[in-house]
């Protein structure tokens, strides 16, 4: 493939962005130019049209009242005689039925007008373009319509040779401008392509490990600030090539931190291993029982008891997990929408009612109007788990404080529980996986040590914050605030 240089590609596009404008300003400077001349005669002739019929008139009316064919043919000639001195065009009359009636020339020769004729006569307006010559036809109205067709022979020499003179003005003017542009631009591109030759090499002293001790331009433009930028950009390497050392050391610090990782994540599998050991080996005990002993009612009964339960709580265990997996690395769908927190909470004490009841626990409702812009199925989440907490690790004939109401610009909900409270040392590992602080009780309950981890990541897709307070045998306070959402 020929490489061509950049200077003259500028110049190849320069002359032709030249050539394309003037041909086009050329084009529509000469329509202009033929519009306005066929407007200009088209509106004289409509004038010289308004004139004849009205002298035509006037002689119908004033004169002894004929019929308008008879009086066609009687003052054809005359009037044609008399509207070609005052138009100073030759003019040709014929009557309703398209004969001649009269021609102010009648020696001359005389151009076939039968196409434009037949649509002058249905008192329309038509003209015929012969050479230099335009034959204009119009209707002539009498006092009852139109009594025939007057026709106008007019010449277009010098209209034609005003546009040739123009046409020829812009030929050579063009001509004229593009020589001069071209040379003017061949040399304004010819400076820009060398200073671009002088960024190139700077380039390639960078690329082959020179260092640069100054710009290659000294320019108050863009290709000033190019340079300059390839200057501040040598010396840039220079400092990254020192910098190296840090980063390796970053590199070491982000390898332990993924050792870290590894083993949090080895801790996981194996925090999982446990939890889906516990229930499977009783459900497996219970199985090998009911094979040698399935004739005992009462074996099958608490078997069939501990089975259904074992089994809802490995349920419950394998959605909590593959939840907390999801969000940690796809994220759930998330549907912001109106909510309003009082109906919520109410709905979902009441929904908690029986299972508060068959705990001993009375749920205390103080709500006030809020509302928020959140997912209203991550809220629900939200609530039931903390108020199932509540219920689970409270004391008998213990009571659940639900609270809601606004505090400046968020909207506070509060679940304050009467139960066992929880220990200094727990709080800070409250929100991780499988942390629980009561293993003895949590497997009572059914639970898995995975709802806080999934409370705290659903409030954070929300843009709140939660915080809990309690201490051990005090009862716990759980505090979560969300932005309020504007009315």
């Amino acid at each position: 493939m020929i490489r061509m240089n950049l200077k003259w590609k500028f110049t190849a596009f320069v002359a032709g962005l030249l050539v394309f404008t003037i041909v086009v300003l050329s084009l529509l400077v000469l329509k202009g130019v033929s519009d306005d001349q066929r407007t200009q005669t088209e509106s004289s002739l409509a004038q010289q049209t308004g004139t004849a019929n009205l002298h035509i008139k006037q002689q119908f009316v004033t004169g002894t009242r004929l019929e308008p064919k008879s009086f066609m043919q009687l003052q054809g000639q005359k009037l044609a005689v008399e509207l070609g001195t005052i138009s100073g065009m030759r003019v040709i009359l014929y009557d309703s039925d398209g004969v001649t009636v009269g021609d102010s020339l009648p020696m001359a020769a005389k151009t076939n007008v039968s196409d434009a004729l037949q649509p002058a006569l249905q008192n329309k307006i038509a003209y015929i373009t012969e050479g230099d010559t335009l034959e204009y036809l119009a209707p002539l109205q009498g006092s009852d319509g139109q009594i025939g067709v007057i026709q106008y022979e007019a010449s277009l020499t010098t209209q034609r040779a005003f546009y040739r003179t123009i046409l020829s003005l812009f030929v050579f003017g063009g001509m004229i401008v593009l020589v001069i542009s071209f040379v003017l631009g061949g040399y304004y591109m010819n400076r820009q392509a060398n200073a671009i030759s002088l960024l190139k090499k700077a380039a390639d002293q960078i690329r082959q490990g020179e260092r640069l001790f100054k710009p290659a331009l000294q320019r108050q433009d863009e290709l000033g600030d190019l340079s300059l930028g390839i200057f501040e950009m040598s010396e840039a390497i220079q400092s990254n090539l020192r910098a190296l050392e840090d980063e390796q050391g970053k590199m070491r610090q982000a390898m332990q931190k993924l050792q870290e990782l590894e083993q949090q994540q080895k801790q996981f599998i194996n925090n999982i291993s446990h939890e889906f050991k516990t229930p499977l080996t009783s459900i497996k005990a219970y199985a090998d029982l009911l094979d040698m002993y399935g004739d005992d009612p009462k074996l099958i009964s608490d078997a069939r008891e501990a089975i259904s339960r074992e089994s809802g709580r490995l349920y419950d265990l394998v959605e909590k997990v593959l939840k907390l997996a999801a969000l940690e690395k796809y994220e759930f769908e998330h549907r912001p929408e109106r909510v309003e927190l009082a109906g919520l909470l109410g709905d979902i004490s009441d929904r908690m009612k029986g299972k508060a009841d068959k705990f001993g626990v009375t749920i205390i409702k103080q709500l006030e109007p809020a509302v928020i812009w959140a997912d209203r199925e991550s809220v629900i989440h939200i609530a039931i788990n903390l108020l199932d907490n509540a219920i689970k690790y409270n004391v008998e004939n213990g009571s659940v404080i639900v609270k809601c109401h606004v505090v400046g610009e968020r909207a506070e909900i509060v679940f304050h529980d009467t139960g066992v409270g929880i220990p200094l040392e727990g709080r800070d590992k409250l929100f991780e996986p499988f942390y629980t602080l009561n293993k003895d009780r949590a497997r009572q309950s059914g639970g898995s040590g995975l709802g806080l981890a999934l409370v705290k990541q659903f409030v954070e897709q929300q843009d709140g914050t939660i915080h809990i307070e309690g201490s051990e045998g005090q009862g716990t306070v759980v505090t979560i605030r969300f932005p309020v959402h504007p009315q």
